[in-house]
This record gives structure tokens, C-alpha cells and sequence, in this order.
């Protein structure tokens, strides 16, 4: 085992110290278990030899044949049920700690994705990622069931028999062992190339879910631009290439069990030859050589489940690899050294007015060859609503993910109420702010969970609430109100309903600063009219960052900032911009002919 697997799996052991007491019980197990397996073989050789007349134990000699064949019989079937019963205890406990394992892991896994940044899911696919929290983490649990106590168990069994062998006829025991080293290094030797196949194998399986989970997000787009048969082909190519991947392992897993199979056949003729010389020659009896034989047969099945089992663990470590990468990432944005969340509010309270906001020479590029917002310089007052307006590309939608925290800027600093939001805790930060998208996503469940989100608030305040933001039309329009279940997405809901809905839950937070990106962009003039009184009364006496493409919206902003190409270009009301003959107004002249958005 590599360097970086031992550190990786020993890293995972950590989750199993909760069941500590658990697992102790099912390696004390083992030793029974073994023994238990060890000795049929025995009995029944005995047995033969006691019907031949040929030595046996000690304490047979002196016991009638029908005594000592009733003896062994009995001891036979103890020694069976007990096996059976000690390893299906033992398999219960295996699965149940495996079953927690997984389950700890993959809680981690997701708070762990949960708090990467969206630098990182951009890069990384939604499928990929899927697999990796299911596929992948089961394959781990497949191998600590099946796979580590197992080999464990596996090797306890091949040391007993071994020993057991040798003190029967260290002749034939120590023939038998040396069949063994041939096999240990060509299974070695296949692990290697299986663990490379594997892992091919797991990345083309990462590859066709993040295809197929495509597919079915752009299914609308698929059907309209009747793309069925293309992607269908592209979706066949990248399946034809995870097929190659698999067969690979399947060469390697199909060659050590053949191996194996052969090699054990050859030992038990080996045995057989010796043997039946000894037998002939006087010096073993017909007892003794059925021992070997079954002992033979019992030897190579811990090596069959063995390798089988590394067959798995290697598909495991596989598993392991790519869950430590995963939880190797980096998290870029996280709470350095944050002000206590009351030493902000304590500040903020004697300050007065709340809600500044300030930009102080922010450059960001999500490549390095490519800047989004170059020196950014401006402040908004607190109360202040501002717009924000410019060409496709210029970095509003960037401003806006750098305020909230889901980027850091390369150089310079976002200060809210004096404080360098690097230092605000990220929770609280984000409490202060409420941001309307245009895209709205709505969780599944119903109404009044995508309304409340983080907000603790009862039923009747909620209502109060919704009647107070004209919510009445669209919940008498929902079959059961607040309570009406919402589809994934909330598709069962218009794209202005969901809009609607979206500016609803950020007024129940009542936010310090407001974040818009054309909150209205998707209602109907009628629905628009309703929400813009509520709009109002929000923005009142509180900070708003808008970004606009609408001229009414841009008009009635307290301070419009334009931007081109990251750069802050031009700043001031409607009127001072239009007088000013720039680019604000060639985008404003161009929107009233009916040509362009802001």
C-alpha cells in the first residue's frame, strides 16, 4: 500500500473510533471462528482413521469404535453450528459498523462540499461530484464489510490451519505452504494493475453520470433543438468507454480466481501423489492424507476469498483516493480570525446608521489572464439605493458574489459598517445581506419552508408577513396555500411566482443590506405593479445594491454606478449621467428605442 493510501485510510479510522467496543468484539471472534473451521478436517480424518484401526488421539484409544465415532460426530456438528453462528454475529456487527461509517463519511463529505467554494464546483461537474458521495463512499463500505475484517479474518484462518498442519505431518503441511508463495506474488502482482484499472473505471463512471445528470437538467433545450439522437450518441460513446474500463477488471479479477483455482487443483493432485506414496510406503495413514486433502481444498478458500476481497479493498482504496481528494480541497473561504459577532453589533449600534458599504481598490479574474473588476473604488452610504449598470460582462454579477463572500478578491478589500467582511463571521455576514437573484431556485418541500430557509418564525407571523407583501392572489391560486409542495426546482410554479416568492424570503430576514438582480425581470406588468409598493417600503431607510435593466428601475436609484469591462466608469444620478453623454447614456438611448438593456 502506497504512502498516501496508509494516511488516507488512517485518516478514516477516525471515524470508527465510536465504535471501538464493537469492533474489539469482532476481532476477538476471529481466533474461534478460525479454530472452529480449522479442526472439521481434523474430525474427519480421525474419523477414517478410527474405522481403519490406524492411530488416532490419545484419548480415542481407549473408547469402543461406536463411542469414539459418536464423539467425533458430535464434535463435528458442535464445532458447524458454532462456526456459524460466531460468523454470522460477527457478519451482522461488520455490516452495522460499516453501515455508520458510511454514514459519518458521507455527512462529512457533503458539509465538507457544502463549504467549498463556487471556484470549486464550477471546475468540478454535479455528477462527478454525485459519484463520488455515493458510488464511491459505498464501495468503501463494501470494503470494510467485506473487505479489511475479512482479510483479517482470512489470514487468521490460513495462520491456524498452517499451524494445525504442520503438527499433524510437517512433511506434507510444509509442501502444501510452499504453493503458497508463487500464489501471494501473482496476485500482488494483478492488484497492481487492477488498482490502476479501478481507478479508470471509477472516473469513466464519474463521466457518464455527469452526462447523463446534464441530459436531464438541459432536457427542455434537448427536446426543442431535437439534440436526442446526438447527445444519444455522445451519451453511447462515453458508456462504450466505461464498458472498456470495466472489462479491464474483470481480465484481472477472472485471472486470479483462474489462477487460483488451478493452483489448488494441482496442490490436492500434489497431495494426492505424496500422500498415496506415504500411504503405500507405511509411513501416513488413509486418515491422516483425507485430512491433507480437505485441509488443501480449506487452504486455498481463504486465498480465493482473499483475493476477491483485495479485489474489492483495491476498488475501495480507489474509493479512498478520490474521497481524500475530495476532502483534501482546500477551503478557500472560511472564518480567519473573525470579530465576535457581539463586538460587531456593539460597534455597529453606536455607529447609527447601518448598512455602508465600501469597496476600496477590488481587482478579482477567475483566470489569471482574464480580469473581471479592475480597482474597484466606491462607497454607498448607508440607506443609499444604488444601481449598478452595464455592458454583458462587465462584473456586476461579480460585485455582487464578492459582497456576499463566495469569491475573495485578489487584491484590495469590501468593508461593511467598517468592517473588512474577511473578518465578519460568515454566517453573520450573510445574514445581513439579502440577495434576490433572477434565477430563483426553490428547494423541494412546500411554501413556507423555501420561505422561512434559516429564519425561525411561526405560522402566524408568517401569514401576517405574506399578507403585508400582497402574497394573497398567488397562495389562493396554490392548492393548499403555504402548505402546497413544491416540485424540484419549484417548477411546478411560473418563473414570476418563484421570483415572487424569492423577494418574500429575504423580507422576512429583514436584511441590512439589499442585494437585487432585476427582481421583477420575469413578472407580468400586473404582479410587477403589486410587488413594487412592497419593494419600496423594503428598500426604505435601507442599503440596496441593484443591478438594473430596466430604465424605471435605474431612474428612481438614489446614485447609478456604471461599469465596462471591471472598471468603474461613470457614477451619479439618471439626469447627471444623461447630461454627461457617456456611456450610460448611449445604453439608455439605445433601451428607450427598444435596442438594448442597461
Amino acid at each position: 500500500m502506497a504512502l498516501n493510501d496508509f494516511q488516507r485510510v488512517r485518516r478514516l479510522g477516525r471515524y470508527l473510533e465510536q465504535d471501538r467496543k464493537r469492533l474489539a468484539l469482532i476481532f476477538l471472534i476471529l481466533l474461534p471462528v478460525a479454530f472452529a473451521g480449522a479442526i472439521q478436517p481434523l474430525l474427519v480424518g480421525q474419523a477414517i482413521s478410527v474405522l481403519r484401526g490406524e492411530a488416532t488421539f490419545y484419548f480415542l484409544k481407549d473408547l469402543p469404535m461406536s463411542s469414539s465415532i459418536r464423539f467425533l460426530i458430535g464434535g463435528l456438528l458442535i464445532s458447524v453450528l458454532l462456526r456459524l453462528f460466531l460468523q454470522g454475529y460477527q457478519t451482522y456487527n461488520i455490516q452495522a459498523v460499516g453501515q455508520r461509517l458510511t454514514a459519518r463519511i458521507r455527512h462529512d463529505l457533503f458539509s465538507h462540499a457544502m463549504a467549498l467554494s463556487l471556484r470549486y464546483h464550477e471546475r468540478m461537474p454535479v455528477g462527478k461530484l454525485l459519484t463520488r458521495l455515493t458510488s464511491d463512499v459505498d464501495a468503501l463500505s463494501e470494503v470494510f464489510g467485506s473487505g479489511a475484517v475479512g482479510v483479517l479474518a482470512d489470514v487468521v484462518s490460513l495462520l491456524v490451519i498452517a499451524v494445525t498442519m504442520l503438527l499433524v505431518d510437517w512433511r506434507l503441511g510444509f509442501l502444501l505452504l510452499l504453493t503458497q508463495i508463487p500464489v501471494t506474488f501473482f496476485i500482488l502482482w494483478l492488484q497492481k494493475r487492477y488498482r490502476r484499472a479501478n481507478y479508470k473505471v471509477r472516473e469513466e463512471l464519474s463521466q457518464l453520470n455527469a452526462d447523463f445528470q446534464e441530459n436531464l437538467q438541459g432536457l427542455e433545450v434537448v427536446q426543442m433543438f431535437r439534440r436526442e439522437n446526438i447527445n444519444g450518441r455522445k451519451f453511447n460513446k462515453t458508456g462504450l468507454i466505461y464498458r472498456q474500463a470495466v472489462n479491464g477488471t474483470i481480465f484481472y479479477d477472472s485471472s486470479i480466481s483462474a489462477f487460483i483455482e488451478w493452483v489448488s487443483l494441482a496442490a490436492v493432485a500434489t497431495v494426492l501423489a505424496v500422500g498415496g506414496l506415504m500411504v503405500t510406503a507405511g509411513t501416513m495413514g488413509l486418515g491422516p492424507l483425507t485430512t491433507f486433502i480437505l485441509y488443501s481444498q480449506r487452504l486455498f478458500e481463504p486465498l480465493r476469498q482473499l483475493a476477491e476481497r483485495f479485489t474489492q479493498i483495491q476498488g475501495g482504496l480507489t474509493a479512498v483516493e478520490r474521497i481524500g481528494e475530495l476532502l483534501e480541497q482546500k477551503i478557500e473561504i472560511s472564518d480567519n480570525d473573525p470579530i465576535k459577532t457581539s463586538s460587531i453589533e456593539l460597534a455597529n449600534s453606536s455607529r447609527g446608521d447601518l448598512g455602508e458599504v465600501i469597496f476600496e481598490n477590488v481587482s478579482f479574474s477567475y483566470r489569471p489572464d482574464e480580469p473581471i473588476l479592475r480597482n474597484l473604488d466606491f462607497r454607498i452610504a448607508p440607506g443609499e439605493n444604488v444601481a449598478l449598470v452595464g455592458p454583458t460582462g462587465s462584473g456586476k454579477t461579480t460585485l455582487i458574489r464578492l459582497l456576499c463572500r463566495l469569491y475573495e478578491p485578489q487584491n484590495g478589500r469590501i468593508l461593511i459598517d467598517g468592517n473588512d467582511i474577511r473578518r465578519i463571521p460568515i454566517s453573520y455576514l450573510r445574514k445581513q445581506l439579502g440577495v434576490v437573484l433572477q434565477d430563483t431556485f426553490l428547494f423541494s418541500g412546500n411554501v413556507a419552508e423555501n420561505l422561512r430557509l434559516d429564519t425561525e418564525i411561526d405560522d402566524v407571523r408568517l401569514i401576517e408577513i405574506c399578507r403585508d407583501l400582497g402574497l394573497q392572489n398567488l397562495l389562493s391560486k396554490l392548492p393548499s396555500g403555504l402548505n402546497t409542495e413544491l416540485r424540484e426546482r419549484g417548477s411546478n410554479l411560473s418563473s414570476g411566482e418563484r421570483q415572487l416568492l424569492s423577494v418574500a424570503r429575504v423580507a422576512i430576514r429583514n436584511p441590512r443590506v439589499l442585494i437585487m438582480d432585476e427582481a421583477t425581470a420575469f413578472m407580468d406588468p400586473s404582479t410587477e405593479a403589486t410587488l413594487q409598493r412592497d419593494l419600496d417600503r423594503l428598500l426604505e431607510k435601507r442599503t440596496a445594491l441593484v443591478i438594473a435593466h430596466r430604465l424605471a428601475t435605474v431612474e428612481s436609484a438614489d446614485r447609478i454606478l456604471v461599469l465596462r469591462r471591471g472598471v468603474l466608469v461613470e457614477q451619479g444620478t439618471h439626469k447627471e449621467l444623461r447630461d454627461l453623454g457617456g456611456l450610460y447614456a448611449q445604453l439608455a438611448d439605445l433601451q428607450e428605442r427598444g435596442l438594448a438593456k442597461l
